[in-house]
């Protein structure tokens, strides 16, 4: 599979989105359980006319990650062509606040901390892969200023450090949490296991910064995303709101099979 990965990076990467559209419509056809997870999530959030293309979007996520992985960091940054709010980065600077960066499973998500990463040190929370091959692929091109922080306690401790440091940090703030490190919160009008971390660090007096990175056509590239949140981040309600305002601003490039209801193991239903 390392081989494949390492074969698969050095294609173009209109290609790689065309292969990824296939992709997505392969697994779309052939898992139930996936299929059901979409169609129930983009119609919850009142977006199933964005359905075919979500599909094909979701494929183009996994097959453009050996390029955002193995290739050298100048080439893959090269494909953030437009890039919009950076100021907000430029007066967090200025302040010499931390900068807290949450992006949610929207569009080129990997490619946002890389970005920044070429200008000032980054941590990201990190959770590392089921499939122990994969881990050093990922590690392999992120170069010595994007520093990866392990989603435990040593992790939250790496990413309070950078805060006070006046660095960044970043996180997937719609990635359901374990045991005791959220609680239930409203996401399209349905209760969803939400991360109170991102809420906590926002309390810290950091600047937040919402990013994601829109995918576009043909493979030309990615527009990176910098907007302020509409309302203070101080609670996981908070953070889903700015999610979901994000989201409907492009749903077809949300993740809409993530299992963003499941109930975690130990935690009581809703």
């Amino acid at each position: 599979m390392a081989f494949l990965f390492r074969l698969l990076s050095r294609l173009p990467l209109s290609l790689l989105h065309l292969l990824g559209t296939l992709l997505g419509w392969l697994v779309y056809g052939l898992s139930p359980t996936y299929r059901r997870h979409l169609r129930e999530n983009i119609t919850l959030a009142g977006c199933s006319d964005a359905l075919g293309t979500a599909v094909a979007e979701a494929g183009k996520t996994v097959l453009e990650l050996p390029k955002l992985w193995l290739r050298p960091q100048a080439e893959v940054i090269a494909r953030v062509i437009r890039v919009s709010g950076w100021e907000l980065v430029e007066q967090a600077w200025r302040a010499g606040r931390g900068i807290l960066f949450l992006t949610p499973h929207l569009g080129c998500f990997e490619i946002t901390a890389q970005y920044y990463a070429r200008f000032a040190p980054i941590t990201v929370l990190y959770r590392p892969p089921k499939q122990p091959w994969l881990a050093p692929l990922i590690e392999q091109g992120r170069g010595a200023s994007l520093k990866l922080a392990p989603a435990d306690v040593s992790g939250v401790r790496k990413l309070i450090k950078a805060l006070k440091a006046g660095e960044a940090v970043g996180m997937l703030p719609d990635q359901a949490p374990g045991v005791g490190e959220g609680e239930w919160a409203p996401f399209f009008g349905r209760p969803a296991w939400t991360m109170t971390l991102a809420p906590r660090l926002a309390r810290s007096g950091a600047t937040v910064i919402l990013a994601w990175a829109e995918r576009l056509p043909h493979g030309a590239g990615y527009h990176l995303h910098l907007s302020k949140p509409a309302t203070d981040v101080t609670t996981p309600a908070d953070v889903n709101r700015e999610i979901e305002r994000l989201v409907r601003l492009c749903p077809g490039q949300y993740l809409w099979g993530y299992n963003r209801y499941k109930v975690p193991r130990g935690v009581p239903a809703p």
